[in-house]
């Protein structure tokens, strides 16, 4: 099986996995199109990035097996990929622990990883309330809810490090949907919320969305998440 090409390599991170130090994996693609996505040529022109020969990616991290806690996979959505799994697989040779960000759109993939322990932690988005107008509105696709449904009880019952999280846009995410997320999820030991910008968005007309600011953000942290648990995410997918 081939393993998918990547498309972007940040071989230092102190954001992207909370409390630990990580090279950063950018794959292409995406299954949906979200028009709050910041990191949208990676979904929609993956082939205008230039590819990271995976031979020097993994020598890079031999070399620095001591110096970091992992790699995050990231995208882009690394599960629209057949060959993520064979990916992964080659970073768990060297010893590394491996996190996945992801959509949630496909549950399979997500058990696979999880049955055959390629993966220590996942950062799923939570784009809106489960019911299906606006999760497809901010999915930017018709997007299937039992599917997001089955990755997020799989996720809890993974014994995985596990963070959700959801990107506050005004005008579609505020405090009562943030409400309706927490209820839905039920208890998790991790949630964090995402500031939106309006810049460079997929969608030029989001563009037009001011930004909440950040005494309101603030406000909804202080409510919504746990204490100092923060993620950044490269596409809001």
């Amino acid at each position: 099986m081939n393993v998918p090409n990547i498309k972007g390599f940040l071989p230092l991170s102190m954001l992207d996995w909370p409390e630990k130090v990580t090279s950063v994996i950018f794959l292409g693609g995406c299954s949906f199109r979200c028009p709050a996505c910041h990191n949208h040529g990676l979904v929609l022109a993956p082939e205008s990035y230039k590819d990271q020969p995976l031979e020097q990616v993994i020598g890079f991290l031999r070399e620095r097996t001591k110096w970091i806690d992992g790699v995050t996979i990231t995208g882009g959505e690394p599960t629209c990929h057949e060959g993520t799994p064979e990916l992964i697989s080659k970073f768990r040779d060297l010893g590394l622990n491996v996190k996945l960000d992801t959509n949630g759109a496909n549950p399979i993939m997500l058990e696979e990883l999880v049955q055959r322990r390629l993966i220590d932690a996942v950062s799923m988005d939570i784009k809106a309330p489960l019911e299906t107008g606006l999760y497809s509105k901010l999915a930017g696709v018709s997007v299937n809810l039992r599917n997001i449904k089955r990755s997020i009880r799989l996720l809890k019952s993974s014994g995985l490090s596990v963070f959700f999280r959801t990107t506050v846009i005004p005008g579609f995410i505020g405090e009562n949907e943030l409400d309706r997320i927490r209820d839905e999820l039920g208890s998790v030991p991790r949630y964090s919320i995402q500031r939106f910008r309006n810049i460079e968005t997929l969608d030029p007309e989001f563009g037009q969305i001011p930004d909440l600011d950040l005494e309101s953000f603030d406000a909804l942290q202080l409510k919504f998440e746990q204490p100092g648990l923060g993620c950044r995410t490269f596409c809001m997918n």
